[in-house]
């Protein structure tokens, strides 16, 4: 986690009037501002009522994965919470590629996605066991552009879901856990061998899975999508830029990628600030907090706010910050305030169809 220091000038900052050119911190709780990526695996508003206090709206994403609560009742906790705070919660579905290429399997997952769009869903998560382990009838690995994926994107397409795509993991999956950039990359991979693609090299690479995504949206043009985690190509924001020249309806949220933004600004802070101003109806704001059965409210809310406030810190003020996953201290970015706004609300809104005055000031 990051963790926050004091002001160049080492004194509070004081209050800031929103004039000024870019945002200070005195201006975190009051800037409307939109988390679109979490995942709220709890019946519990501990995390909804920290986005109260810290301004935030949040949109939690359903996902198959092995260590979260079961995808049926992730489902039922997002309604329950965007049915008690329709203001602040919004969701997306995902589906289970148990049983891909059985009989049924596509007509079931089809007719879900009917129901969830019906239900509230804003998206539709499709996960990293798309290319790197789910299989069909015959043991083979079933990758993106598999047809029977793009049928069911084309019909997500139809009911007006936004597709979120996590397709590979950090360019740094690929590497021995040593030559990681970052250290909650090591602490990651080494914690999930499975998912260490390095040790696992019969497996597809990061070239081959980014082609298979690209490859995926040739496909299907014009389709509402957001590639999670900057599109896994966190590593180099050129890389990043040609994506999104290359597929203009694409955006990108950032969860869980700040530590690869924040030691590339370490060797260019001017490369990585004209990435945001250029491409600032691109990017959304997310950070995969993942709230779970298991988690203490009190201790999971602090950490969550520890980090919104550290990565506002980072993006809107020019204040520098000791961040332990580079062990080194990175200077703020200082966006100006519109392409904070964007990339912090407006951005998010406009792309899951959100009606910003509904949704309330």
């Amino acid at each position: 986690m990051n963790s926050p220091s004091a002001s160049p000038s080492g004194q509070d900052e004081g209050p800031r009037t929103l004039t000024s050119e870019h945002y200070w911190m005195a201006d975190f709780a009051r800037v409307r501002k939109f988390d679109a990526h979490v995942h709220i695996n709890v019946d519990d508003p501990a995390l909804v009522q920290l986005a109260l206090e810290d301004g935030f709206e949040l949109l939690t994403i359903n996902v198959d994965a092995p260590d979260f609560t079961p995808i049926a009742d992730q489902r039922a906790i997002a309604i329950s919470m965007a049915e008690a705070y329709p203001s602040e919660v919004h969701w997306s579905t995902s589906f289970s590629m148990h049983g891909f290429g059985e009989p049924g399997w596509a007509e079931h997952v089809t007719a879900d996605l009917a129901t969830a769009t019906a239900e509230g869903a804003r998206a539709v998560k499709f996960w990293k066991d798309i290319g790197m382990g789910a299989e069909d009838p015959d043991g083979r690995l079933v990758m993106l552009d598999h047809p029977g994926l793009v049928a069911i994107a084309e019909r997500a397409r139809e009911l007006g879901l936004v597709l979120i795509g996590h397709q590979g993991e950090p360019h740094n999956c690929w590497l021995p856990l040593e030559q990681m950039t970052t250290e909650n990359d090591r602490r990651y991979f080494s914690r999930r061998p499975q998912y260490h693609m390095y040790l696992h090299p019969d497996l597809p690479g990061h070239d081959e899975l980014i082609a298979m995504r690209d490859r995926f949206l040739t496909a299907l043009p014009g389709l509402r999508f957001v590639g999670a985690h900057l599109g896994s190509l966190e590593h180099d924001v050129d890389q990043l830029s040609a994506f999104l020249d290359r597929f203009p309806d694409a955006t990108v949220d950032m969860s869980s990628r700040m530590s690869q933004l924040q030691f590339q600004s370490l060797q260019d802070r001017e490369r990585v600030r004209d990435f945001f101003i250029r491409y600032q109806d691109r990017v959304l704001y997310g950070t995969d907090l993942s709230f779970h059965p298991s988690a203490d409210p009190v201790r999971f809310c602090r950490a969550a706010h520890a980090i919104w406030t550290s990565d506002w810190r980072y993006l809107a003020t020019a204040e520098s910050q000791s961040v332990a996953a580079l062990d080194a201290d990175v200077p703020g970015l200082a966006l100006p305030r519109d392409v904070i706004d964007k990339v912090y609300y407006r951005n998010a809104v406009r792309v899951f169809g959100i009606d910003a005055a509904a949704a309330g000031s």
